[in-house]
């Protein structure tokens, strides 16, 4: 079965990849896990200076890669050479922190010395989403390589290309040959991989059925998993708000990736006394975004990353209609060429209606009107997801109190578009998933926290 890159700006077929047999990437995985047991016995500076190689050839190769990235799924190109810059930030990070996130950590006891150890698993399988095709690589290889481990990665099929490129680049920075491989597959594949005995621990990042196969099948076998899936941002404007602020971060927040990303602000919660003149300039400021050829630079909101995808939105949008939501903006399927969806902006968003229940993986905004802050909480929690969040509100304490205790979701930011950090821990809950990814916390969910105990002389 070929696996085919599309250019999803023009509809063509940029190259086939041939699918591994069974054979082929059982053969990879015992190579890596080969690999695995030379590398878990290295030391922390020799892992550190191959990781900060790899930051250095991402930094001087990130416009070329922004270029792939656009290519097969339709990321702007000043998107792209910024998310690549992130992931060096991220090699970096880990080859800084590892080593202390990781050290060994004394607890005190009756023993003549007890502490808590941390061992790499083994051969982690990744299965990673379209639409940051090197960050969300990225993300958890750095941790888990720094941390003693190998890796095989199993990625999106629409972006091939970026795969291979991603592969090369720890090859290229002196990483041994078989401790990183990209598995050319498909989804059919992916229970068998599971089931290979050299295969520790599994982490995914995408759609909530993609979740639940994924941790059914390592559940089955007793793997760890960490699922990173869905999410459905709210953005609470209330009455207090700077509302050009709110505008601003509300588009910066939607737009991101061309609204393809799972911490995009998806549900704007506005307090009514603020909801037309928010209303106002929010349709100002989504409505100057420059949509287009992710190739130039000029572009802010690029293709959606295939017409398949564009169209369920469009579903979406328009069932929502349907359902008495109002479209301020947008809404209407161009008719050039090419996998593009407007930004667009629905208000009197309900209960009931898609644009309330279900993911908008696109560059569709949904304002639900709410009484005040009581409510605006209640709405915001109103959601199989939690992911993250935003409060927009001039009382920083105030925002502070509802983001740290009221909204249940993995982050929430005040003030600010939701985005991720390698210094901060990332995941979310309930149906967003379990487990973190990044900070001290990410590194630690690939390693066997061992309790080692000695006893003193004679205590026995």
């Amino acid at each position: 079965m070929a696996i085919q890159a599309i250019n999803p700006a023009n509809g063509e077929l940029i190259k086939s990849y041939q699918e591994m047999t069974p054979a082929a990437v059982s053969e990879i995985v015992s190579k890596t896990h080969a690999a695995f047991l030379q590398w878990r016995t290295t030391s922390f500076a020799h892992r550190a200076a191959l990781m900060r190689k790899a930051a250095e050839i991402l930094r001087s190769n990130a416009a070329g890669f922004a270029r792939l990235m656009a290519q097969e799924m339709g990321k702007p190109v000043r998107d792209g050479i910024a998310e690549v810059q992130k992931c060096a930030l991220g090699c970096d990070f880990y080859a800084e922190h590892a080593e202390r996130f990781l050290a060994h950590e004394p607890v005190a006891t009756e023993a003549h010395k007890s502490f808590v150890a941390f061992n790499p698993l083994g051969v982690v399988l990744a299965v990673m989403p379209w639409n940051f095709p090197f960050w969300q690589v990225f993300r958890f290889a750095a941790p888990a390589l720094m941390a003693g481990n190998a890796a095989v990665l199993k990625h999106s099929s629409n972006v091939p290309g970026c795969a291979l490129e991603i592969e090369q680049i720890f090859q290229r920075a002196g990483f041994p040959e078989h401790l990183f491989r990209t598995l050319m597959i498909g989804s059919r594949q992916v229970d068998a991989v599971i089931e290979n005995p050299h295969i520790s621990a599994v982490t995914l990042t995408g759609s909530g059925p993609a979740g639940r196969a994924v941790a059914r099948k390592a559940g089955e076998m007793l793997k760890k998993t960490v699922l990173e899936l869905g999410g459905s941002d709210p953005y609470l404007v209330l009455e207090d708000a700077d509302l050009e602020l709110a505008a601003t971060v509300s588009t910066r927040g939607r737009l991101v990736n061309s609204g393809q990303s799972c911490i995009a602000a998806k549900r704007f919660i506005v307090v009514e006394k603020v909801r037309e003149e928010f209303e106002k300039l929010f349709v100002q400021r989504m409505s100057a975004a420059k949509m287009g050829d992710p190739m130039r630079e000029e572009t802010e909101v690029g293709p959606q990353a295939s017409h398949a995808l564009r169209d369920a939105l469009h579903q979406q949008v328009e069932a929502s209609i349907a359902k008495g939501a109002r479209c301020l903006l947008g809404g209407r399927i161009p008719s050039d060429a090419g996998a593009y969806y407007p930004p667009t902006i629905l208000t009197d968003v309900r209960k009931g209606m898609p644009a309330y229940e279900e993911e908008l993986f696109g560059p569709v905004a949904a304002i639900i009107p709410v009484r005040d802050e009581t409510e605006a909480i209640a709405v915001a929690n109103d959601s199989v997801f939690g992911l993250g969040g935003a409060v927009i509100t001039r009382d920083l304490a105030r925002g502070e109190r509802i983001a740290a205790d009221l909204i249940e979701s993995g982050c929430v930011f005040v003030n600010e578009p939701v985005r991720s950090d390698p210094r901060l821990p990332f995941g979310g809950v309930k149906e967003s998933g379990y487990g973190r990814e990044l900070s001290s916390y990410g590194i630690r969910e690939f390693v066997n926290i061992k309790t080692v105990y000695i006893a003193r002389p004679g205590q026995a």
